[in-house]
């Protein structure tokens, strides 16, 4: 019996996972808003990808989700430049512009 709920326990879990990174998404989006409008730069295709996750402890020792995500922006309207932001669970660790860039 425990064996024909297997089946949909993993897609219940399969899907919460997907929608939790959906939300995360929106805030790496917003954080992205937030630092070009800061830094008087264009962000581009109003949009982030994620680039990796990794687990991670947070501050309380907690397992969670580090999320990396990039965005591309331009400081002069006729370029594309990289950015990252950098997630722990729900909070914005870093954002960076140029990031990749040596």
């Amino acid at each position: 019996m425990i064996h024909d709920w297997l089946p949909v326990l993993a897609l219940a879990t399969l899907g919460l996972f997907w929608w939790e990174g959906l939300k995360k998404r929106e805030l790496a989006m917003q954080a992205a808003r937030v630092v070009c409008q800061r830094s008087g730069v264009q962000l581009l295709d109003e949009t982030v990808a994620l680039k990796g996750m990794k687990p991670r402890r947070d501050d309380d020792r907690r397992l969670r989700l580090q999320r990396e995500f990039r965005f591309e922006y331009s400081d002069n309207g006729d370029n594309r430049l990289p950015g990252m932001i950098v997630m722990l669970g729900n909070r914005v660790l870093s954002v960076d512009l140029q990031a990749g860039v040596l």
